[in-house]
């Protein structure tokens, strides 16, 4: 009874379904043959829309990645932090990004280029090559007529301007200001912004006021002079260094007119700046605020602010506090911030771990490249990678990375072109032909943009 009650199940569910499910003997095959019947899937890329990096390196899909265009739905910040080693390509990888944004006519990148070679930011090249005037700022050339940038310019709201001069003076000392310092400096720098209506109020007249105060300012709480003196001479002391000290030039009279903020590339040239002195993380302060209020304009255009050795930034409480607001208020006018750190563990375990934190949290794209094991493990603690990635970061060729945008992870081998690569070189034991090279294609570039 079981084969005919089985025939009429059968014949009842083909007259329901059309057909019934068949049982398929096993097949034996190979792996090379297999392969081919069942193909392996790779995960889902970025989309195609903006500027091709390389080749995902498992599935060997091209990759393609714009802050831009990912912006909303699959970004919900267009903030960059690129992570690693030297020598293993976070340099070739910023400047071939920088130089095919550059192909798309509504964008616009500012870089603080903080590393030198031959006596010149290692950007010098591109900019040279793209018929632009790197921006060099050098104590020495200031003297002489050189590039200044004034913290007290008129383009720079008031509230900005004692924003940046609380955090010029807190770098320098390494604190922050007590109540007593704070009001007198504002209240010095409310007198100059009163008096100093024929020209542009500079640094020196802060420090004037401060040693000879004005009462205007302090009547109403009934203090007297000699307080204010007292208490406002720590800070004439740290703004006299920048007028008459080691760091005299760039800061103290008029910001210089020359400078096209309309250009599509500027180069600030920072490397005549000591690194591992406080004037660095100064001049980062001075040229994030002043850029915050001449350069980035509700008009449209994608802007790209790229600052190398970004520890500065994000390793001080006082300028990090700066880059936050750059940042919040960037992302609604169509700013991307790129910041380029050697090691995490140089920010995250410092004085400004709060501020770090905060700023690591609106980067929503992270590009790792190789880091020894026990920094790797620290990295992907702190940005929370998946334990695959954190395992092959050790072993990563210089030129290919990890990247995390917004939790898509994926490992990029990064691709550049033959005209790009001359462009790109920054190894100072350059060969003969390979400055020949250089040359030639830095002509070529200046003479055919397109190419």
């Amino acid at each position: 009874m079981a084969a005919p009650v089985g025939g009429l199940s059968d014949a009842f569910t083909s007259f329901l379904f059309g057909k019934t499910e068949t049982t398929r003997l096993p097949v034996r095959t190979s792996t090379g043959q297999a392969q081919a019947v069942y193909l392996p899937t790779a995960a889902p890329g970025l989309g195609d829309s903006g500027v091709i990096i390389g080749r995902e390196v498992y599935s060997g899909k091209g990759y393609v990645y714009d802050p831009f265009q990912l912006y909303g739905q699959q970004l919900p910040a267009p903030h960059w932090l690129v992570l690693g080693e030297s020598g293993n390509g976070k340099s070739a990888l910023e400047k071939t990004y920088v130089l095919r944004q550059l192909r798309f006519r509504d964008r616009q990148v500012v870089v603080l280029d903080a590393q030198g070679e031959d006596g010149v930011g290692e950007w010098n090249l591109i900019a040279r090559a793209l018929g632009i005037t790197p921006v060099r700022l050098d104590p020495q050339a200031a003297l002489n007529g050189g590039v200044k940038l004034n913290p007290l310019d008129p383009a720079i709201t008031t509230t900005g301007q004692l924003a940046l001069l609380r955090t010029i003076i807190e770098v320098a000392m390494g604190r922050g200001l007590d109540e007593r310092a704070g009001f007198a400096l504002k209240a010095a720098h409310a007198h100059v912004i009163a008096k100093r209506t024929e020209r542009q109020p500079v640094l020196a007249d802060i420090i004037d006021t401060l040693r000879s105060p004005n009462t205007d300012s302090i009547d109403p709480l009934g203090v007297s002079l000699t307080d204010i003196q007292t208490w406002g001479l720590d800070v004439a002391l740290v703004l006299d260094r920048l007028v008459d000290g080691d760091l005299r030039g760039m800061f103290d009279g008029p910001t210089t007119t020359d400078i096209d903020l309309d250009a599509p590339l500027i180069v600030f040239d920072l490397s005549h700046i000591d690194r591992n002195s406080i004037a660095m993380p100064i001049l980062m302060a001075i040229v994030g605020v002043w850029l915050e209020h001449t350069w980035i304009r509700p008009d449209r255009k994608k802007r790209i602010f790229l600052v190398e050795e970004a520890w500065h930034i994000i390793n001080s409480p006082f300028v990090a506090q700066l880059f936050q607001r750059l940042l919040k208020f960037g992302r609604r006018l169509g700013l991307s911030f790129i910041a380029v750190v050697h090691h995490l563990s140089d920010v995250v375990d410092g004085a400004a771990a709060r501020e770090a934190s905060a700023i690591l949290k609106m980067a929503s794209t992270r590009t790792i490249y190789m880091q020894k094991a026990d920094e790797a493990r620290a990295t992907g603690r702190v940005l929370g990678l998946p334990r695959w990635a954190v395992e092959i970061i050790p072993t990563l060729s210089p030129g290919i990375a990890v990247w995390d945008v917004n939790g898509n992870v994926q490992v990029v081998k990064h691709l550049i072109t033959e005209h790009e690569r001359p462009l790109v070189y920054t190894d100072r034991a350059m060969t003969e032909d390979a400055i020949i090279e250089r040359t030639r294609a830095s002509k070529q570039l200046a003479d055919d943009p397109a190419a």
